[in-house]
């Protein structure tokens, strides 16, 4: 969200807010609508009904709210580069420890 401007960031704060404030809304009346009926609150059923909503509404973003997306390259490639180079030194230990004669029973 860096390379934002700040007028979308002051726009983007805007609809987070309003997003907010909608599902506390949202919120209120599930929470309303379960004491009316005699209902425990949160349940199953106002789960699959955010989610449904959520769904409606927001159905290009993800369920957490975030967007998912890759992290930098300097995360990335130590997560990817280690396992590979401990693989291969392990194989080649392996290769070595096989080859030497010594010490073998």
């Amino acid at each position: 969200m860096n390379s934002l401007k700040q007028a979308d960031k002051e726009e983007y704060g805007v609809k987070e807010y309003a997003r907010k404030r909608i599902y506390g809304e949202l919120t209120n009346c599930t929470f309303l609508v379960a004491l009316k009926v005699g209902c425990f609150w949160p349940n199953r059923l106002v789960d699959d009904f955010f989610i449904r909503v959520h769904r409606h509404y927001f159905h290009d973003c993800s369920l957490s709210g975030r967007l998912l997306r890759d992290p930098p390259n300097g995360i990335l490639g130590p997560f990817i580069a280690v396992p590979i180079l401990v693989t291969l030194l392990m194989t080649a230990l392996v290769v070595w420890r096989s080859k030497r004669s010594e010490g073998i029973v």
